[in-house]
């Protein structure tokens, strides 16, 4: 059988731990180590690895997640061999942190990181109760992190002007960034795709923010009326 497919696709033979294996799919190349990943993000897996559900990682971020109602779902992936993971088709970027700084990354984001980093649960300040649960991941050591993106990404340099940015929009940032919520009010038609008044990540100081291509997916409304066939036990 020929095909450009089995020449520009095979598995990447690159000996990097986290190498991308194409824009969208992360190659993870385990040797007796341990990754952190987005809980259903593996999409395939060769050589002898375990799964296994990874919780809060301590009693402090434990109660976050409780309070904030939201989390990363996590699982710990150990053993040898390689692991495939995707989400959505999203476009990943592999950043590695040296120890110098610090990046937030909104939940919604991460897909894997190493456990050398050292890693919390933020909240918007005041924005779930506006938007239905804003909360970041706070993430400073050495070790390398794999963040998604909606589409090709823009990297803006926060101390050239001020900055602002949708809260779905908004996908990483230096941690040393001083950010608070504000209001657009009468925007909501023009700004974003939410309704009434339309709110934004306002950030300053001397760093760098990521931001997103698009809001991400819309979710459509399900439907739960009676309309449409009879198919049910009752008719």
């Amino acid at each position: 059988m020929r095909s450009d497919l089995f020449g520009e696709n095979l598995e990447s033979t690159s000996d990097e731990t986290l190498v991308l294996q194409n824009p969208r799919m992360l190659r993870a190349r385990l040797q007796g180590s341990e990754l952190l990943a987005r809980q259903g993000a593996m999409v395939a897996y060769q050589g002898t690895v375990e799964f296994a559900y990874e919780g809060a990682g301590g009693v402090g971020r434990f109660l976050k997640k409780a309070l904030t109602g939201e989390g990363v779902p996590l699982m710990r992936c150990r053993g040898t061999g390689d692991v495939f993971l995707a989400q959505d088709a999203n476009e990943l970027h592999v950043l590695e942190l040296d120890g110098s700084d610090g990046v937030t990354v909104n939940g919604a984001n991460v897909l894997a990181f190493e456990p050398t980093l050292t890693w919390d649960i933020r909240r918007v300040e005041g924005a779930s109760a506006l938007s239905g649960g804003v909360f970041n991941m706070v993430f400073s050591g050495a070790g390398r992190l794999v963040i998604s993106a909606f589409g090709t990404p823009v990297v803006l340099n926060t101390g050239e002007a001020p900055t602002f940015a949708d809260l779905q929009s908004a996908v990483a940032w230096s941690s040393s960034l001083q950010t608070r919520l504000v209001r657009t009010a009468g925007a909501s038609a023009l700004i974003g795709r939410g309704s009434g008044e339309a709110f934004q990540l306002a950030f300053s100081g001397q760093g760098f923010l990521v931001v997103q291509a698009s809001e991400g997916p819309v979710v459509p409304t399900h439907n739960h009326g009676n309309s449409g066939g009879g198919g049910g036990i009752f008719g």
